[in-house]
């Protein structure tokens, strides 16, 4: 691991800790003291949390963490919801029985972490569970699109939270996403993965509303 992965995964726990706060701008100056570095780890690694969608860049203004508004959440869920629908289908056409076992083997992961109450373990088992579906579906530039700015979705969640009731839904989406998938029910699959991404774009808004973000 280099100076520079090293800095970048301090800086993405510390947002995702709350460290630093949605919006605030990032100099290298505060960054190198923070981070005992010099600038240009600090550099490289910023860019890479730009990749991440963690940090925006800004020319002639610097970096900061990005800033989060109802219509962001909005734009970004939408494009998911195609992406999961589109991938769900074709993953049903070519689903086999092996498939269908690790996609239980993921679930089964995700419901434990959740009866621990494991949110951050929940969340990445989640992505697990998607990441069975991308892997059947064999679209690897669906899944890219659908997988933008997942690492800045996971601060969100772990900073505004999951509710029990939001919880319960992920575990009843995608039991019956396995279901349909088993069926080959390419329609019904894609209704359901599109469905699901809507109610946690709901369920992401109204946590943060809750915390008093309300942008528009």
């Amino acid at each position: 691991m280099t100076r520079s992965d090293t800095i970048r995964d301090r800086i993405r726990a510390d947002i995702l800790a709350g460290e630093w706060q949605l919006g605030l701008r990032l100099t290298l100056g505060a960054l190198s003291e923070r981070y005992q570095s010099s600038h240009m780890p600090v550099r490289e690694a910023l860019r890479e949390l730009h990749g991440e969608g963690l940090v925006v860049l800004e020319p002639n203004a610097g970096a900061r963490v990005r800033g989060v508004t109802v219509g962001f959440i909005e734009a970004l869920f939408e494009m998911r919801a195609a992406m999961e629908a589109l991938t769900a289908r074709r993953a049903a056409e070519r689903i086999g029985p092996d498939h269908l076992a690790e996609l239980q083997t993921a679930q089964d992961r995700l419901e434990t972490h959740a009866a621990r109450g494991e949110i951050d373990l929940v969340i990445e088992a989640n992505r697990g569970f998607h990441a069975v579906i991308q892997g059947v579906a064999n679209n690897p530039y669906a899944a890219e699109l659908a997988n933008q700015h997942s690492p800045l979705l996971g601060a969100l969640w772990m900073r505004f939270g999951y509710s029990g009731d939001r919880l319960e839904g992920v575990i009843s989406d995608h039991r019956q996403i396995i279901q349909l998938l088993g069926e080959r029910d390419g329609q019904s699959v894609a209704q359901v993965a599109a469905a699901h991404v809507a109610k946690a774009k709901a369920a992401l808004l109204r946590a943060m509303r809750r915390h008093g973000v309300d942008a528009p």
